[in-house]
């Protein structure tokens, strides 16, 4: 046993050690204070037990696989951490470099999760393409200097504990140890880094795969999962799915389903089309023989669970809870993915942005799509923004297909800019309203119009024309019903405070009376929790895809309650529908006045993961979930007490019909990505 004398592999050790244990201090951090596993009702203790486990075993891994590099210099022949100076120098700078390179990578984790609600993973680089935008939203949100501190505290720590075991170790007389003992231990050693890195320990010795990311996603539950993953090796790892492949034998495999879903005119398994032409709308209105405005207003990060109108006992949307009650409410819309430039996405182009990596509009290679705008060809096309359209190439998507689009951004407003998202949502809904008021009374216009100020950093402006901040509802009844701070709550009645300004001036004007509001969320932002929301929503991952949708048209459209699931992308065809235009559809959007082919309505859902995401079939009542690539899939009643149990066995059938719908249109959209511009693509798996 004299080789455990020896001073390299004591010194080896140690730093695993080291670093094994800053790792492990960033999960214990990460546990207590961002992963939500308090509030998450489906995070039993075994598995958070579990997660725990399988997320020091990636530590485990990370740990020796930084501490390579030392090994290799400790092992070198003559010029080694025990013999030459320069080399231990090299050692120093080496493990100075990393923990900078580490402890940078964990904050930006935390961060990330604290934003997002998803570990890091590489579509954080996105926020590096509009860094300035990026960057100013970091510094306006978050403690920066506090948070430098705390890294810079962290680092000199550690690097503190290295020196002191490098100068013990490494320079101290060495032992006599037997050239048979020298064997023995650095055989040992090789195993337990082997060992480590597979992942076989300590217990799983007998798995016959090693550790894999995907081992902590044995939970439906996200915050279990994100507990049991590791920041820098599942950032690493989702380097690997950067391409959206898609597999044409898949797409044939569920095409009858989808073809008939879609209503496809011609329907060829072959050729794989999915155009279908629809005509005039039994359902189109208008004034005075004029086909109607349309105003799209996407109201940023507003959850359903938000909103008064959708249950939430503090009222925070009176504006909003008011137009609920004079037009088309619907109780379950959802947009198909989470996040901003996904929504904008979908809304456009009708298609879910299921892009594994980088979001669709970012991807060079899909920026050419038809869509349906187009076919509004009397009317006058607006997008109109706050703040700088250049991000996650939204510009370049939109001016790149909707050629005679007008676009109104930061830049272009007689307004001061009051953050990094560009001027307030009031003045954006006043430039707005002056647009609209210029336009010709005998030509249309259809708009979209983005609001911000609903995100962090939450800002409040100088100038809101009446609206008072609240400081006495206590944090803890907003905690009860989702707000996860002051700040969020008030920016919420700030967003409805200024919807409801915007329809005060919009009343004033003459464009009102033939013009069709459309508002609704493009996400929720994250939540404590929602009792007052049915239990599947946070249990089965909806909360941030149920978003509120309205019509609004007082002169044109008669209130009205819709229960049937509705998606994001069926707000252009329904538009289409109501303004009576004849239209060429080729993606996956349908007008929600037309009849189902399936029967009850069915729309898609996808969850924020880049790699084997859960997707969805969502009706009223069911939603069936894959995990896919995996062995994971249920049906689930979404009336049920207990909503995540699995009710395949009582309804077979549905069960197998949802299935088709939900790997179908995940493949499908994947195919339709490269080819909704009557161009073929390299991009898929024969």
């Amino acid at each position: 046993m004299d080789w455990l004398y020896s001073r390299r592999i004591r010194y080896i050790c140690r730093i695993v050690l080291l670093y094994f244990t800053l790792f492990a201090l960033f999960r214990g951090l990460f546990y207590f204070g961002f992963s939500g596993i308090g509030s998450d009702q489906s995070a039993t203790l075994d598995d958070t037990l579990q997660a725990l486990y399988i997320g020091l075993k990636f530590d485990l891994r990370l740990a020796l696989l930084v501490t390579l590099p030392v090994v290799l210099l400790a092992f070198f022949p003559y010029f080694n951490l025990l013999r030459c100076s320069i080399v231990r120098a090299v050692n120093t700078l080496y493990i100075t470099l990393s923990a900078v390179a580490l402890v940078a990578i964990y904050s930006l984790d935390l961060g990330h999760y604290s934003y997002l609600g998803v570990r890091l993973n590489s579509t954080v680089m996105r926020f590096f393409e509009d860094l300035q935008i990026s960057t100013e939203m970091v510094w306006q949100s978050y403690p920066i200097i506090w948070i430098l501190l705390g890294q810079v505290t962290v680092v000199t720590i550690f690097l503190h504990l290295a020196k002191r075991l490098g100068d013990k170790l490494l320079l101290e007389d060495p032992a006599h140890i037997v050239r048979r003992d020298r064997i023995i231990g650095t055989i040992g050693l090789s195993i337990f880094f082997i060992g480590g890195i597979l992942g076989k320990m300590p217990g799983n010795l007998y798995s016959p795969m090693p550790l894999r990311w995907n081992d902590a996603f044995f939970s439906n539950s996200m915050s279990i999962s994100s507990l049991g993953l590791n920041p820098v090796l599942y950032f690493a790892d989702s380097f690997k799915n950067k391409e959206d492949l898609y597999d044409r034998n898949k797409v044939r495999a569920n095409y009858t389903e989808i073809s008939h879903y879609l209503g496809v005119d011609k329907p060829d398994s072959e050729a794989l089309t999915f155009e279908r032409q629809l005509p005039i709308s039994d359902h189109a209105v208008g004034l005075g023989g004029q086909k109607p405005n349309i105003i799209l207003v996407m109201l940023e990060s507003l959850g359903a669970s938000r909103v008064s109108a959708y249950g939430n006992p503090i009222k925070t949307t009176p504006n909003l809870d008011s137009i609920a009650k004079e037009g088309w409410f619907f109780e379950n819309f959802y947009v198909p993915v989470s996040g901003t430039a996904r929504t904008v996405f979908a809304t456009f182009t009708g298609m879910p942005d299921v892009s594994s990596v980088r979001t669709a509009s970012r991807n060079p290679l899909i920026t050419e799509q038809i869509m349906l705008i187009n076919e509004f060809k009397e009317y006058s096309k607006y997008y109109i923004v706050g703040g700088n359209l250049g991000w996650a190439n939204i510009s370049g998507m939109i001016t790149y297909n909707i050629p005679d689009i007008q676009i109104h951004q930061e830049g272009m407003f007689d307004a001061p800019v009051v953050d990094v998202w560009g001027i307030s949502d009031l003045e954006l809904f006043k430039a707005a309203d002056n647009i609209f008021a210029k336009q010709p009374k005998d030509k249309p216009f259809i708009a979209f119009v983005q609001t911000a100020a609903n995100h962090r950093p939450f800002t409040i402006p100088d100038e809101t024309e009446g609206f008072q901040v609240d400081e006495t509802t206590p944090e803890s009844a907003l905690k009860e019903v989702g707000f996860r701070s002051r700040g969020q709550y008030n920016a919420v009645r700030l967003l409805d405070f200024n919807v409801g300004k915007f329809m005060e001036m919009a009343k004033q004007r003459d464009y009102f009376d033939n013009t069709i509001f459309v508002f609704y969320g493009d996400h929720n932002n994250r939540v404590t929790s929602t009792p007052h929301m049915k239990p599947f929503y946070m249990s089965l991952d909806l909360d941030g895809l149920h978003v509120p949708h309205i019509y609004y048209a007082p002169k044109l459209l008669k209130p009205r309650v819709i229960e049937a699931a509705v998606s994001l992308v069926d707000v252009m065809p329904s538009m289409a529908g109501l303004a009576g235009i004849p239209y060429r559809n080729t993606t996956m959007g349908r007008d929600i006045n037309n009849p189902a082919p399936e029967g009850e309505r069915t729309i898609f859902t996808k969850d924020s993961a880049k790699m084997n995401p859960m997707i969805g079939a969502v009706t009223k009542d069911f939603m069936y979930r894959i995990r896919y690539g995996s062995n994971y899939e249920a049906l689930h009643d979404l009336n049920a007490d207990d909503p995540e149990t699995d009710v395949s066995a009582t309804h077979p059938e549905k069960a197998a019909y949802l299935r088709k719908i939900a790997l179908g249109i995940y493949d499908t959209t994947k195919y339709m990505f490269h080819h909704n511009n009557g161009k073929s693509s390299p991009k898929f798996v024969e």
